[in-house]
C-alpha cells in the first residue's frame, strides 16, 4: 500500500504529479494563505485597561513614529555638536534631550508590554522584541552608564567611550 502525499498543511488530500502539486491544489493552497488573517500585535493585547487602549491608540503610534523620526534627526545633531564623549560631560540641552528621549521610549516600551494580556506573546512579536533590545541598549547607556559614572567620580568616561553610536545600528 503506497501512502498518500502529505501537503504542507498536513492533510492527506493534497494529490502530487512526481515532486510537484497540481495545479488545483497549488491554487488551493495559495487561496488558504491569502485567506489567513493579516498578523496585528494587539490581537495579543488584553481588551480592557489603560495600557491596552494606548498601545491600540492611533495618535499613540503616530507620536511614537514622529519621536522615533526627531530621535533619529536628533542622533545626526548629537554627533555633529556634541563633543563630549560621555552624557555626564555633555552640554545641558544634550543631558535633556538623552533623557527626554529615554524617558518617552521606556514609557512607549512600558505601554505595550503592558498590554499583552500573556506577557510571554511579546516574544512572538518581531518588533517587541527589537524594540525591547534598543530601549534596553538606551537605558543602560543613558541612565546606567551615567549613574555608574556618577557614583564612581568618573565623568570622562574612563575608556568606556562613546556609545551612543551603537544606536545607529
Amino acid at each position: 500500500a503506497v501512502a498518500a502525499p502529505i501537503d504542507m498543511e498536513g492533510s492527506p488530500e493534497t494529490e502530487r504529479r512526481g515532486l510537484f502539486l497540481t495545479t488545483e491544489n497549488m491554487k488551493d493552497q495559495i487561496r488558504k494563505q491569502m485567506a489567513k488573517p493579516e498578523y496585528d500585535v494587539a490581537d495579543f493585547y488584553k481588551k480592557t485597561g489603560i495600557a491596552q487602549y494606548i498601545a491600540r491608540h492611533a495618535w499613540f503610534e503616530k507620536t511614537t513614529l514622529f519621536v522615533i523620526a526627531l530621535n533619529a534627526i536628533w542622533i545626526a545633531v548629537d554627533t555633529d555638536y556634541n563633543n563630549s564623549s560621555v552624557l555626564l560631560a555633555a552640554a545641558p540641552v544634550f543631558q535633556f534631550a538623552e533623557h527626554g528621549f529615554c524617558i518617552y521610549f521606556s514609557f512607549e516600551w512600558t505601554m505595550r508590554f503592558v498590554a499583552f494580556d500573556h506577557k510571554r506573546n511579546c516574544l512572538k512579536d518581531a518588533w517587541f522584541v527589537f524594540d525591547s533590545a534598543l530601549v534596553g541598549t538606551m537605558v543602560a547607556e543613558t541612565w546606567v552608564m551615567t549613574a555608574f559614572m556618577a557614583f564612581s567620580g568618573s565623568a570622562s568616561g574612563g575608556g568606556i567611550g562613546n556609545a551612543s553610536i551603537l544606536r545607529m545600528a
